[in-house]
């Protein structure tokens, strides 16, 4: 599959399904082109139920096209690249928003449109960002306007959700459009009665840290590195990759991390750990910032699958910034749940997509009519974002239609050129999606897929996806990491939708020259020119942590992350010190010659998946491991070598 630049997609995006359709009532209406279709993932899992009721209302949202957005590649590696004269000078937010709003040209020609289709000036409004417009409609003119039927579909499981296979609009518009919702994305929807540990949060986000189920008993907990083989500490951590540093300017310098309800930590786990391996800390405790109702105490039931990611998140991330504070971004109520638009709603006023975009049957809506739902304003611009934001959740590419990710995309590049470092945990299924789900022939995910399934945000050129390593058994902390071969296997792969970003071309070129991958093409895209990743690593297995009162085993790219976010952390803490400013987004720097010595490489191991033995870690950058895990000094030294 032939994947192209990230600044050329916008425009192939809204032609995935060309076709002319027959002419509306109106002849002002012209031709028709399909705008988005139906995913096919969502295609197999939700079948049509009934039809709506025509008079039932429904809010519409049209997405505009942002301006400018054709440049927003160039001028996230301007302030990104060190070799770029601007490097570090990043932008402000509301210099951000001006410079994308959109076009006065545009907003014109869809309030235009919307005229000629019988909606007066008095049911269209333009949101404050100039990002969206609105319109309350009904389903019957909702239909005539974008040349669709909506349904009511039906999961096996039983839950429902209301949406259309495709839609249309107008040829001379679609340029003006991004996507228009509620229409083609669809995702499970959390109901009361459904069981937390089988949905952390809305749109498919699944990941979290795995267990063995082995429990580590007070009396035997490592006090020296002689078991780092099979028990990993914050001291472990810090031998294998040389971390020796207090940091200095915790006032200013920030770090984040996302959770999403109902995943909590528990303050006693929390005591617990920092009794035994950093007593200083004993009482910390996350900054909460609290989105769309977001507490961390939101759920009153204790368990692995509710307390282990955000437990493990602080326990390892405090341990090793202490005594950096560390803010926690809560998202969601108990009830509705949030998705990866809510926090980024949250962090960044100009995006707010809940002023035309969420999709009450993918994202959170707020406020929550529900019963015990948070009753607030949905949470918009209400936190500047941190310096360094880790999140250990995940989805799949092919959940969701490219326009819809493509948007939220577009956002962690604003939040790069801004200076925000975004790292996300890669996945435990090596070439497979989420549950191990892999693509049919058809695009579909299936347990009897036998193509990869790449992840997403991980697969956006915007992020730096982290993938898992391990201390090898028997091997001492001080021998070579290989790639992560124990309960889990390290997410990575090639995009079915992202070209290849300009920084990371040669890595991939050099890959796929010297260890060219054994499978075809009808296995994953292997077309040279798509998105890798993931970008780097950090160990994923045998993390001691305290959880429910006790202490356990995990796994998982969930550790990997907020791991390599707190070293970045430290690094900033470094810059700030020298007078300079944070690293901001780092993957130009880090495929650059400058950080050769900055990694360890890992050169044996890989990440089964889809029935197949998965890539293999080699000499360079690969799809299991990246370019390797931080050698702490040497990266430290690179950064601080940069304006």
């Amino acid at each position: 599959m032939l994947c192209i630049s990230f600044t050329r997609i916008v425009n192939l995006l809204l032609l995935l399904s060309a076709a002319n359709v027959l002419a509306g009532p109106l002849a002002s209406r012209g031709p028709r082109i399909v705008h988005e279709k139906r995913s096919p993932h969502a295609a197999a899992t939700w079948q049509k139920h009934r039809r709506v009721d025509a008079r039932a209302p429904v809010p519409i949202r049209v997405g505009l096209k942002q301006r400018n957005i054709h440049e927003i590649e160039d001028l996230l590696y301007s302030v990104s690249d060190p070799a770029s004269p601007k490097y570090g000078q990043h932008w402000e937010y509301h210099e951000i928003a001006q410079h994308f709003a959109p076009e006065d040209e545009t907003i014109a020609a869809v309030k235009e449109w919307l005229a000629e289709e019988g909606f007066g000036p008095e049911r269209v409004r333009l949101t404050s960002t100039k990002g969206w417009i609105e319109i309350d409609a009904t389903f019957g003119e909702a239909e005539r306007l974008l040349d669709t039927e909506y349904h009511v579909y039906r999961h096996d499981d039983g839950s429902e959700h209301v949406g259309c296979d495709e839609y249309s609009i107008p040829a001379h518009v679609r340029h003006h459009v991004d996507l228009v919702t509620p229409t083609v994305n669809v995702m499970r929807k959390r109901t009361s009665s459904d069981n937390p540990r089988r949905s952390l949060s809305k749109g498919g986000i699944v990941r979290g840290p795995k267990t063995n189920g082995k429990k580590v008993a007070a009396a035997v907990l490592p006090t020296d590195l002689s078991t780092c083989d099979t028990m990993i500490t914050p001291d472990c951590l810090r031998a294998l990759y040389n971390i020796n540093m207090s940091p200095t300017e915790t006032a200013v310098n920030t770090f984040a991390i996302v959770e999403f309800t109902p995943q909590s930590y528990v303050q006693s786990d929390l005591n617990m750990f920092f009794a035994n391996f950093s007593p200083s800390q004993v009482g910390t405790t996350p900054i909460l910032v609290s989105i769309d109702g977001g507490e961390p105490t939101a759920t009153v039931e204790n368990s692995f699958d509710i307390n282990g990611e955000s437990d493990l998140d602080f326990e390892y991330a405090f341990a090793l910034t202490n005594p950096q504070p560390i803010q926690l971004y809560q998202a969601g109520d108990a009830v509705e749940g949030a998705s990866f638009n809510n926090y980024l709603d949250a962090i960044d006023g100009t995006f707010c997509t809940f002023q035309g975009g969420d999709n009450p049957q993918f994202d959170g809506i707020y406020p929550d009519t529900a019963r015990g739902g948070f009753k607030g304003a949905e949470s918009c611009g209400i936190v500047k974002p941190a310096n360094v934001i880790s999140v250990s959740y995940g989805g799949d590419e092919a959940a969701v239609t490219a326009a819809y990710f493509q948007r939220e995309c577009t956002e962690y590049a604003k939040l790069g050129m801004a200076g925000v470092s975004v790292f996300y945990s890669s996945g435990d299924n090596g070439v497979a999606g989420n549950g191990g789900e892999c693509l049919t022939t058809r695009n579909q995910e299936s347990t009897r897929g036998t193509r990869f399934n790449p992840g997403f945000p991980v697969s956006c050129p915007f992020i730096t996806a982290v993938g898992a390593t391990q201390v090898d058994p028997g091997n001492p902390v001080t021998a070579p990491e290989g790639a992560c071969e124990q309960v889990i296997f390290s997410g990575g792969g090639f995009s079915n939708v992202f070209g290849i970003p300009s920084y990371q071309s040669s890595a991939v070129a050099s890959f796929f020259a010297n260890h060219p991958p054994p499978f075809t093409a009808a296995q994953f895209n292997n077309s040279k020119t798509s998105r890798g990743y993931p970008d780097l690593s950090a160990n994923g297995a045998n993390y001691v942590i305290a959880i429910d009162g006790e202490f356990s085993l995990v796994f998982g790219t969930s550790a990997s992350s907020p791991v390599v976010a707190s070293m970045v952390t430290l690094i900033n803490d470094a810059r700030i010190a020298a007078g300079k400013g944070p690293v901001g987004f780092i993957n130009p720097s880090i495929y650059s010659s400058a950080f050769a010595s900055a990694f360890n490489d890992i050169t044996h191991g890989g990440n089964q998946g889809c029935g197949t033995a998965g890539f293999t870690a080699v000499t360079g950058w690969d799809p299991v491991t990246g370019l390797g895990t931080p050698n702490f000094p040497n990266l430290l030294a690179a950064f601080l070598a940069l304006p």
